[in-house]
């Protein structure tokens, strides 16, 4: 098919508030980025990110949850 005929179809990206996007982050249509949370390098964002946490990897996975509680951030197992 020709592809000026070919029909387009998008869904939002959202990214909230205080949210750290590093190089050659790529996010694919439908995804929300949660409020304070960060997005490591070359990451590939395939799900919706929880707030206040890291994510890294292909595809990204969180690595990390910021707690108020300690004021750290912590591994997740």
């Amino acid at each position: 098919s020709v592809p000026s005929k070919r029909e387009i179809n998008f869904s939002h990206v959202v990214i909230k508030d205080r949210v750290w996007i590093g190089e050659n982050v790529v996010i694919l249509p439908g995804v929300t980025i949660g409020e304070g949370s960060i997005i490591g390098a070359s990451s590939i964002v395939t799900k919706s990110v929880p707030e206040n946490s890291l994510v890294v990897g292909n595809p990204a996975r969180i690595l990390k949850k910021y707690n108020f509680n300690t004021n750290q951030w912590e591994l997740l197992k």
